[in-house]
C-alpha cells in the first residue's frame, strides 16, 4: 500500500484520482467531523453538495416530504440564511432519520472533486480509526489518498493534524507501507503532537474563527480521537452513507455522547 497527502482540496487533480486510488477526505472543522458525528446520531445520509443554489436544486428534486430533508449549510463558517448551522451541537440534535443536505465552503467541495476515485472516505478525529481499519481491511494494492479540504486555497493546520492522525492509525494496521513525504509528514506532525489535539484545533485559524462565533465547544468535541467507529463513504449517486459493512446497531446515537456539548 502506498499513502500519499493533498496539502489542500485545489491540488487534487481528477485525472489522477482514478481507480486505483483510495480517497480519504478530511474538513476536520467541520464538514467531515460533522458527517460522522450526524451518521452517529442516527442521520439516514448525508448529500454533499458544492454551494447553497445546488443544496436547494437537490432538495427540490427529493422525493420525500419536507420534514424528512434538512439543509445545513455554511459560507466562510457563518450559517446561511434558511439553512441549519452545520455544527454537531445544533446539527446531531435534528439529523436522526433525515436526510441532510450539507453545503459548506470547503469540505463538501473536496468531496466532489475527490469523486473520481475508486472509493471515496471521509475522515476526521472522531472516527479516523475506524476508517484507517476499515481501509487496511479491505484495500491492498490501490494508492490511499489523504486529502486535506483546506480554507479557499490555504493550507489548514487541523486537516494536516487530522490526517496525521488517519495515517498513524492506518499504519498500525498494515504491513510496511509506503508513504510518500508529504502523508509521512503528516504522520510526524500528528506523533510529536498527538497530546495536543485541542490545542491544535483551538489555536488554528479556523478554529479561532469558530472560537469566536460561540462554538469553542464543537471545536473541543471534534477533537476526541477514535470515539466513533462510523465509516462514511461517498456512494455512486454522490450520497455520503455508512459503509456496507456497518450496521445501524452498531452506530446510535449513544456514540456521541461521550462528549457533552
Amino acid at each position: 500500500m502506498k499513502i500519499h497527502l493533498l496539502w489542500k482540496k485545489e491540488e487534487i487533480e481528477e485525472r489522477h484520482i482514478n481507480e486505483d486510488k483510495i480517497a480519504v477526505v478530511f474538513d476536520v472543522l467541520l464538514a467531515t467531523s460533522t458527517i460522522a458525528s450526524c451518521l452517529a446520531a442516527g442521520a439516514r445520509e448525508i448529500i454533499p453538495v458544492l454551494n447553497t443554489t445546488e443544496a436547494l436544486r437537490t432538495k427540490e428534486k427529493l422525493s420525500a416530504g419536507t420534514e424528512e430533508v434538512l439543509l445545513a449549510g455554511e459560507t466562510d463558517g457563518l450559517p446561511v440564511e434558511g439553512f441549519i448551522n452545520p455544527v454537531p451541537s445544533i446539527l446531531n440534535r435534528r439529523a436522526s432519520g433525515k436526510t441532510v443536505i450539507l453545503s459548506t465552503t470547503n469540505g463538501t467541495v473536496a468531496i466532489r472533486k475527490a469523486a473520481s476515485a475508486k472509493k471515496v472516505y471521509t475522515a476526521s478525529l472522531l472516527n479516523g480509526e475506524a476508517v484507517g481499519k476499515r481501509i487496511a481491511g479491505t484495500h491492498e494494492g490501490e494508492t490511499v489518498v489523504a486529502i486535506c479540504s483546506g480554507s479557499r486555497n490555504n493550507f489548514c493546520m487541523e486537516d494536516y493534524y487530522g490526517a496525521g492522525y488517519f495515517i498513524h492509525c492506518l499504519m498500525r494496521e498494515t504491513d510496511d507501507p509506503e508513504l510518500t513525504d508529504s502523508a509521512r509528514s503528516a504522520q510526524l506532525f500528528y506523533e510529536n503532537m498527538k497530546e495536543e489535539a485541542v490545542s491544535v484545533l483551538t489555536r488554528s485559524s479556523v478554529g479561532r474563527m469558530l472560537s469566536d462565533y460561540g462554538f469553542y465547544e464543537d471545536v473541543a468535541y471534534v477533537s476526541q480521537r477514535g470515539i466513533m467507529d462510523v465509516v462514511p463513504r461517498l456512494n455512486g449517486a454522490g450520497t455520503v452513507l455508512m459503509d456496507e459493512r456497518d450496521s445501524a446497531s452498531e452506530h446510535g446515537p449513544a456514540e456521541t455522547q461521550r462528549y457533552h456539548l
